[in-house]
This record gives C-alpha cells, structure tokens and sequence, in this order.
C-alpha cells in the first residue's frame, strides 16, 4: 500500500499556552527531549514540520481583509505534513506529538490529489 499525505493543523484555545509562569530551563530541557523523540520516532511520516503561522488576510471575491482574527474560539498556531499508509497513522503521528496538551487539538485532513 503506498503512503498518502495528509495535513495536521494545530489548534489551540486563545491565551492557552500563555498562562502561568514561563517554563524553567529544565522545563524546557524536558520539553526539547519529547520533541526530539517523537521526531526519531516517526522520522519516516514527517514530510513537512510546517511552523508557526503568523499574520495573514482572509481573500474573498470582494477583496482580501486583515485576519484570521485572536477573537476565534480557536487559533491555527501552525501545520505539518505527514505521510501514512491511512488516516489511523496519521492520526497516530499527530496524537505522539508534543504539541497535543490540554486545550489544544490537531485536525488531521488527507491530502487528495489527482
């Protein structure tokens, strides 16, 4: 069976990770390790680790407006692409990484093409 690509979009609940204090050194130590693990792990899926997306507009037929706007329920933080055999293992990618906590999501969606 061949792999298929599909595209994970983080998701994440306005203000969420910024509450609380900043992580300490060894927090942050711990954090990079989990990163670097789950990367190993499925070095063979991630295509694309994306990033963090910043300011953009909304294009519309009228034109293009500033946005997404911070006062959704829900911010895009950032997107990867990742390549499975099905949707199971790419959701399997996405559950493993680090950046699924409390308060945040990743929506898996196949990339179809022709």
């Amino acid at each position: 069976m061949s792999k298929r690509n599909y595209l994970c979009i983080q998701r994440s609940q306005p203000g969420q990770r910024g509450k609380g204090e900043a992580p300490s050194p060894a927090q942050m130590e711990e954090m990079y390790a989990k990163f670097k693990a789950w990367k190993e792990k499925f070095q063979e899926n991630i295509v694309d680790m994306g990033g963090k997306l910043g300011d953009g507009k909304v294009v519309t037929s009228e034109g293009a407006t500033d946005g997404p706007f911070v006062e959704a329920k829900e911010v895009v933080g950032g997107y990867m692409i990742v390549s499975a055999e099905n949707m199971k293992g790419a959701v399997e990618v996405a559950r493993e990484s680090p950046g699924v906590f409390p308060g945040s999501s990743v929506e898996v969606r196949e990339i179809n093409t022709p």
